[in-house]
């Protein structure tokens, strides 16, 4: 208002100016010049207050607005006023106005004067965020709402504009329609937006989904409520049922969210998260373990020493291990179970129990308990086998050796019966494992000492054997060592058998040979008598003598005298030898 008086003051100043006529001196005779020069004078001046007074009010009529801007406007002046309970002012109306301005330059006569400007930020939603709008004028909140409806994608922008959601019945108070990340030049004197930890994404993981008990209703739908089982139990009235509406009705949605990111509000909607991966839930620790150790002392005497363990329950486990009894026995049996929960079955298990943590809890946790103890007090089922086939199955009272000896028939009993009832609560049991039984071990004591009395038996048959072994080892060994001499005397023993065979056959044949002497010596005494003979035979052996020792000759040479013997028969063969020993090598008598 300032410079619209002072622009004003300057105007009628220069315009003044202008008309304005300073009187003539007196002595001085006026004239043409001296007129044309007030003249001149004066409009100068006025034309300069006239300019400087236009651009003081025009200063009051534009605006610039930033490019991260946004101009709000308050009308002050030459305006109606404002009807009752409304806080946004339409064209022609005094108060907040429904108008904006946007970047950039605007002019309006005496913007400045008739309206304050006021620049705003640009909104800005972050990604992984919505904001929350509440509008402050609209038509009332319909009876029995505590939201306006959610407005379609293809009128979002139409409603943003302040005068259209005015003109067309935009509802005042919190909105179900959200802004998702992204700029917005809004009119902030009537969208409040709301940004913070509250309104993050609603955010769908892989592997789980999103079950949405939603507060309001889309107009248009037919939003009839049905009573829904579990898919796997259909026809057994013990399963858990819901009643369950359709997407955009009031009620919990029969259709979850699948894995993904929503911009839902949260005033209007409940996500619950459903992880429909195979879970493993592990019961273990949260007990004392008992040994009895067994020894052998240095004369052979069997010690017994007892001891205890602390088990504690690992961060990991759901629960402690499941404590039964059996025969009168208190054996804590850890396991584990694997489980799954399908996505059709997500709505109906959260609404009648709630999110993983409550299945765990609620559903999962009491029912193995439940079982576990069942099968270990009652009966299970033992097959008989021809080879790998099943033949027949034994149903007997469960014994406390049998959590060692028929683990597999117990898991089956137990596997099959949570199977049943896991079912009726939406949850689907993949396997059941039994871990290590923490069996008494006074009930394993008798089997222990059978087994080191196996034990000890079977080593000494194994350092029975070892030593038989060490013995063959060294046997062959020394036979080894002793081998050239073996050989040898192997030969020497087939050499002695050789000249053995030798000299019998040589034997033989001399044998033969004087056999056949024999005879002809026989027929020689038939014919010259036996006197004779044996002097034949005395000669050849004379001979055969000298013949093989030459020297001889000369010696009987000379023992013999040169004598000429006449006769016939024996003196004959005399005189033969004679003359024979002196051609050999005796001198002639005389010299």
């Amino acid at each position: 208002m300032f410079y619209v008086i002072v622009g004003l003051v300057l105007i009628l100043f220069g315009v003044a100016a202008m008309f304005r006529r300073a009187p003539a001196p007196q002595g001085v005779q006026s004239g043409r010049a001296a007129v044309i020069g007030q003249i001149l004078g004066g409009s100068l001046l006025g034309v300069v207050l006239i300019i400087a007074g236009l651009a003081a009010l025009a200063s009051t009529s534009f605006v610039l607005i930033a490019a991260d801007r946004v101009g709000h406007l308050k009308r002050v002046y030459l305006a109606d006023d404002l009807p009752a309970g409304r806080i946004i002012a339409l064209p022609g109306q005094k108060g907040p106005q429904a108008e904006i301005l946007g970047p950039g330059f605007h002019f309006r006569p005496l913007l400045n004067v008739l309206y304050d400007v006021e620049e705003r930020s640009v909104v800005q939603i972050p990604e992984g965020y919505y904001g929350q709008i509440t509008t402050l004028d609209g038509a009332p909140m319909p009876e029995g709402m505590f939201i306006a409806p959610v407005i379609s994608d293809d009128k979002l922008a139409t409603m943003l504009d302040a005068q259209s959601f005015i003109e067309q019945g935009g509802i005042r108070g919190p909105q179900e329609t959200v802004l998702k990340p992204g700029s917005y030049r809004l009119n902030q004197y009537l969208f409040d937006v709301r940004i913070d930890q509250d309104t993050t994404a609603t955010i769908i993981p892989t592997g789980q989904v999103g079950v949405v008990k939603s507060n309001v209703q889309q107009p248009g739908l037919n939003c009839k409520e049905e009573m829904v089982r579990v898919s796997q139990a259909q026809h057994d009235a013990e399963a858990l049922s819901v009643p369950l509406v359709p997407t955009g009705c009031i009620g919990l949605w029969k259709d979850p969210l699948l894995p993904g990111a929503y911009y839902l509000n949260r005033h209007a909607y409940d996500v619950t998260l459903v992880d429909t991966r195979v879970q493993t839930w592990e019961y273990k620790g949260g007990y004392t373990r008992r040994f009895i150790d067994l020894s052998l002392d240095q004369q052979g005497n069997l010690n017994q020493v007892e001891r205890s363990v602390n088990v504690p329950k690992p961060e990991s486990a759901v629960d402690i291990a499941v404590l039964v009894k059996v025969e009168g026995w208190d054996i804590p049996q850890e396991l584990r179970a694997v489980a799954q929960v399908s996505p059709e079955n997500a709505p109906i298990v959260a609404g009648s129990v709630g999110g993983i943590d409550q299945i765990e809890h609620r559903i999962l946790t009491p029912l193995i308990r439940s079982i576990v103890r069942n099968v270990a007090g009652s009966n299970i089922r033992i097959p008989k086998k021809d080879g790998d086939k099943i033949i027949s199955y034994e149903v007997r009272p469960t014994r406390v050796l049998d959590f060692i000896e028929n683990r597999e028939a117990i898991e089956d009993t137990i596997e099959e019966q949570i199977k049943i009832e896991a079912r009726k609560a939406g949850v689907e049991i993949k396997e059941v494992r039994l871990g290590e039984p923490s069996i008494p071990p006074e009930i394993l004591l008798g089997r222990q000492r059978q087994q080191l009395a196996d034990q000890l038996g079977e080593a000494y048959k194994r350092e029975t054997e070892a030593q038989k072994q060490r013995i063959e080892t060294e046997q062959a060994k020394a036979t080894a060592n002793e081998q050239p001499r073996l050989v040898e005397s192997q030969i020497a023993v087939q050499v002695a058998a050789q000249k053995e065979a030798e000299r019998a056959a040589l034997g033989r044949a001399e044998r033969k040979y004087l056999e056949e002497i024999a005879q002809g010596q026989s027929a020689q005494a038939n014919v010259l008598g036996q006197d004779r003979v044996a002097m034949l035979q005395a000669l050849e052996k004379v001979l055969g003598t000298l013949e093989r020792e030459p020297n001889l000759v000369a010696l009987l040479g000379k023992l013999v005298p040169n004598t000429v013997v006449t006769g016939s028969g024996f003196e004959g063969a005399a005189a033969i030898l004679g003359d024979a020993l002196n051609k050999t090598g005796a001198p002639p008598a005389g010299q």
